[in-house]
């Protein structure tokens, strides 16, 4: 339910550019700037939830987390001006900071290593349920007024309540599997890492937490999938353009949400699906199957990108191609995080160290893919003359249509292209570091 709603609340504000770009006068380069402080907050901030993991358990983290994006989320509900839009959107990154690192190392720790990219698929395919609610909610509620409040307000006052409600129930009613494994229940070997809580003193926490920073820092596997992740996050950030870019082509609400929910819908099978037969793969190549499934999925965003935005008339007429492309794209570029990296990086460090990995590779892509949204603002506006005064505010405008999807390809099909190559590395470094980290585990468990 957590992954849900955090999923939800992401997808939010992008469903209702266009209201908000209306309300404050705002162009893409601005929208772009309100992704863009949300993101940067997060990433640096990420590592704060490895900090707060080793001093308290994950569902207390959990229900921090949501709090405070629950209670931000309400916050840019209200808002009266532009500033304070972007100051809420920076408090919102913070909650999501703390919130999405402990949910990775939460999976990583419930599922075996052979089972791990189930885990997260299932992870991803839940919280998409959650993305594409949010964003038809969203996009569908902005085309009306609730006692005179506009519909965009009420949705995010609505999705603030839900969060809200979901943070008590995590607090009450979930289990950190470290207690599981505490009564006697998981792998020996990982037992003795997840009983070293950090119950020790505030300078022996800081102490333990330099430890795992450095001991994650050094890991090759690690540096190498935050490199392709710099880069492959970026058309992911792009993307949220895509609810304004129907809505500029002519597309009405409902039809803008129905393509992308079908998209939504692509995305979450897509990630269930990679994972699934990341599994698979890896049973047969134990220590290349995995990166190879990634390697196909991030090269598949290429060839769908230049479809998309470059090949298929920006129309309504052409709804049907769009839907269809959509879906197929979001099946197939969707498998990286389930595949390879959520799986890979819990075998690559010891477990009392994941959630500290999983927290550092939030605040590097999450930092960089920040710049992604502005850029698309930017290069829309200043290279390809996006002007926001010519928009209809009912039929929108072809023109700068056009002009937006160049600025979204620039940033989607050249990082995509980087984030394959940049995997290749992996086929020499991830069976050394998994080896490494098995032997260090092993060694532990004798001493202890």
């Amino acid at each position: 339910m957590a992954a849900i709603m955090e999923r939800a609340d992401e997808n939010l504000l992008p469903s209702v550019y266009k209201e908000v770009s209306e309300a404050f006068s705002a162009g893409p380069s601005d929208l772009g700037y309100l992704t863009f402080i949300r993101n940067l907050v997060q990433g640096v901030a990420s590592p704060l939830a490895g900090v707060l993991v080793i001093n308290y358990d994950r569902p207390t983290v959990l229900a921090m987390g949501t709090l405070c994006w629950a209670f931000s989320t309400a916050a840019v509900g209200v808002s009266q001006y532009f500033g304070q839009v972007a100051f809420w959107r920076a408090v919102n990154g913070l909650g999501l900071a703390i919130v999405i690192p402990a949910l990775q190392s939460y999976i990583a720790d419930s599922y075996k290593a052979g089972m791990r990219g189930i885990g997260f698929g299932f992870l991803n395919l839940i919280g998409s349920v959650g993305g594409i609610g949010g964003g038809v909610l969203a996009t569908v509620m902005a085309g009306y007024d609730f006692w005179g409040i506009p519909g965009w307000r009420c949705a995010f006052i609505m999705m603030a309540t839900l969060s809200s409600l979901i943070a008590v129930l995590v607090y009450l009613f979930v289990v950190d599997p470290r207690d599981i494994i505490d009564r006697g229940i998981g792998d020996s070997s990982e037992k003795n890492d997840l009983l070293d809580k950090g119950n020790g003193s505030t300078a022996s926490v800081w102490v333990e937490s330099w430890t795992a920073m450095k001991a994650v820092m050094r890991v090759r596997t690690f540096q190498f999938i935050v490199l392709q992740g710099v880069v492959g996050s970026l058309p992911w950030t792009a993307i949220v353009f895509f609810t304004f870019w129907f809505e500029l082509m002519g597309f009405d609400h409902n039809s803008t949400a129905a393509i992308n929910s079908l998209f939504g819908a692509g995305c979450a099978m897509g990630s269930f699906i990679g994972g699934l037969v990341a599994d698979r793969m890896s049973l047969i190549y134990p220590h290349s199957g995995r990166i190879m499934c990634a390697q196909f999925s991030a090269f598949m965003g290429i060839p769908f990108s230049w479809f998309l935005l470059r090949v298929i008339p920006q129309s309504v007429s052409s709804y049907l191609t769009f839907a269809a492309t959509i879906f197929i794209m979001g099946l197939t570029i969707s498998w990286c995080a389930t595949a390879a990296n959520g799986p890979m990086f819990a075998e690559v460090v010891p477990a009392k160290h994941r959630t500290m990995i999983y927290a550092f590779d939030r605040a590097f892509e999450v930092s960089f893919s920040s710049f992604a949204a502005p850029l698309v603002g930017i290069l829309s506006e200043r290279i390809y003359g996006y002007d926001p005064k010519t928009v209809d505010p009912v039929s929108g405008s072809a023109r700068e249509a056009l002009a937006l999807s160049r600025g979204l390809f620039a940033m989607m099909a050249v990082p995509f292209g980087l984030c394959c190559l940049f995997y290749t590395p992996l086929y020499r470094y991830f069976k050394r570091d998994r080896e490494n980290t098995r032997l260090a585990s092993l060694k532990e468990a004798d001493m202890i």
